[in-house]
């Protein structure tokens, strides 16, 4: 039983195709994995399925009665409620309900026999409602997933204007779970969360027994939780059963058989192309030539195979820093109040150090500090006087109204429009997405540009706060071998294994020096 049915959808952007004639359906109970290089318009898609944007052309139907639940990262939050009121609103119909009964019980006050008998009669209704529904547990169940989700060390009762961007997205995620709907929509959940967190999220969907899609660029998830693949590439949609690695091995096949059947072909029609040529001038074989020549123009002509175009990253670097890059002495870290217990640590030139912990314990803080932005609580941090660093910032402002463009040109006024252009288009984005402003790039376009403004700077030292976040596959290997080539010294924060196991030569886990209880 199909539950979500596209039939030749298209949908297109300015002079750019998202979607032409594209099918998708997805059937009870399938898991499935929506992928697609950054750019391709996955999000768009979403968009399109959850009624926010509407097709050019084609249909799309979901089943009836079908309730759906759609992780979008940049919903706002309503100022002045917490996160504990946020996510009571999932349960917004039972407090009504609650509401509507408790009116009742005022009107027992002044009412006649017969009404009194009608309003016991309600109220035990829906007192019956609210106790099958577990009503009187809620509180316990929402602290359930918000520590599951990691909400608990941030506090429940925060305002939830004062939160991060992956705070929020946290927020906005559990509360779809405790939601419940038919057919969950994610897209890009695992970017906010630690590794702990991860395995709480697979673990729940794992056992989710309802449809989900999801969107995603890590592998190990993917590979963990779904069951069909949706490609998506060139205004195409590809359906795949499997998980991301038996998607791989098909589309290598698809791609190598395609390319033989480009190159047979190609070779058929330059032999009749010779023939026509030969022929079609002499009077006793131009009927011959004409004959070959409809065969030709009939002909399908295959393609070849589209070569992913992968991102050149190349860091510039400069003179050595000093021995030591990063001294802490009784550190600690914090805004208001402290985060850590006093932190004494040494970071030597060469070193490739990895900060690891779970979520909100102050790894970006931690940072921010060693690189003087925020001031330490108490203690001492030096920096090497002869540093040059690059750093990559967790969080980009969402708001942003520069082109790509004038991003990296405001940043660099000497290099000509050429020169800037061709550093943007070696991070891979296209000419239309170079030409356009940064809030309607996607997350992945977004951190391209943001890397290509740290890559034409020189420097001996990178730092980089969860640079994965957003980039697709082949954008994410590229990095890595950009950052494994990078001869200066590295801090890196990174929640993907596979991403950080090469690169790094220790590791430093944060969570021994938080004083938040874990």
């Amino acid at each position: 039983m199909s539950v979500l049915k596209c039939e030749n959808v298209s949908f297109s952007f300015g002079n750019r195709t998202i979607l032409e004639d594209a099918s998708f359906v997805m059937q009870k109970g399938e898991h499935i994995g929506l992928i697609g290089l950054n750019g391709e318009g996955k999000t768009t898609f979403i968009k399109m399925i959850t009624g926010d944007l509407t097709p050019d052309e084609g249909k799309i139907e979901w089943a009836k009665r079908i309730t759906t639940g759609y992780l979008d990262q940049y919903t706002t939050l309503s100022k002045g409620k917490s996160i504990r009121d946020v996510l009571r609103e999932a349960f917004s119909h039972m407090y009504e309900l609650e509401a509507e009964m408790n009116k009742m019980y005022e009107k027992m006050c002044d009412c006649t026999e017969e009404e009194m008998t009608q309003l016991m009669e309600d109220t035990g209704e829906i007192q019956s409602m609210l106790e099958s529904s577990g009503f009187y547990n809620l509180d316990s169940k929402i602290e359930e997933v918000a520590n599951g989700l990691g909400l608990g060390d941030i506090g429940l009762d925060r305002d939830v204007t004062d939160l991060s961007g992956g705070q929020r997205s946290k927020v906005l995620l559990t509360k779809l779970i405790l939601e419940q709907p038919m057919i969950l929509i994610l897209d890009e959940p695992t970017n906010f969360l630690d590794e702990a967190q991860v395995n709480w999220l697979k673990n729940y969907l794992n056992n989710y027994e309802n449809a989900f899609l999801l969107v995603s660029h890590d592998v190990e998830f993917l590979n963990s939780v779904i069951n069909v693949i949706y490609h998506m590439e060139d205004g195409k949609l590809t359906r795949y059963s499997g998980n991301y690695d038996q998607f791989m091995e098909m589309y290598e096949i698809k791609k190598r058989n395609q390319n033989i059947a480009y190159e047979r072909q190609q070779k058929e029609i330059a032999k009749m192309q010779e023939f026509i040529n030969k022929n079609k001038a002499r009077v006793a074989t131009t009927d011959l030539a004409k004959s070959r020549q409809r065969q030709l123009d009939k002909m399908v002509i295959i393609e070849k195979a589209k070569e992913v175009i992968k991102p050149t990253f190349k860091f510039k670097e400069c003179g050595a820093s000093g021995k030591f890059v990063f001294s802490c002495e009784k550190l600690v870290i914090g805004y208001n109040e402290p985060l850590s217990k006093p932190i004494t640590l040494t970071i030597e030139r060469g070193e490739r150090v990895l900060f690891r912990g779970a979520n909100g314990i102050g790894k970006s803080t931690l940072l921010k500090t060693l690189l003087n932005i925020i001031p330490p609580i108490s203690g001492t941090c030096s920096m090497d006087y002869n540093i040059h660093y690059g750093y990559f910032e967790q969080e980009s402002e969402y708001s942003n109204k520069n082109t790509a463009l004038d991003e990296v040109w405001n940043m660099y006024p000497a290099m000509d429009n050429k020169e800037v252009r061709g550093a943007l288009a070696s991070c891979g984005l296209t000419k239309e997405k170079i030409e356009s402003l940064m809030v309607v790039l996607s997350g992945g376009e977004a951190a391209k540009v943001r890397l290509c403004k740290i890559m034409l700077q020189e420097c001996n030292t990178l730092i980089l706060d969860e640079p994965t976040n957003h980039l697709d596959v082949v954008a994410k290997e590229s990095l890595k071998e950009a950052i494994m080539a990078f001869k200066g010294t590295v801090i890196l924060v990174c929640h993907e294994n596979d991403f950080y196991k090469d690169i790094v030569t220790r590791i430093e886990d944060c969570e021994k020096w938080t004083n938040k209880i874990l």
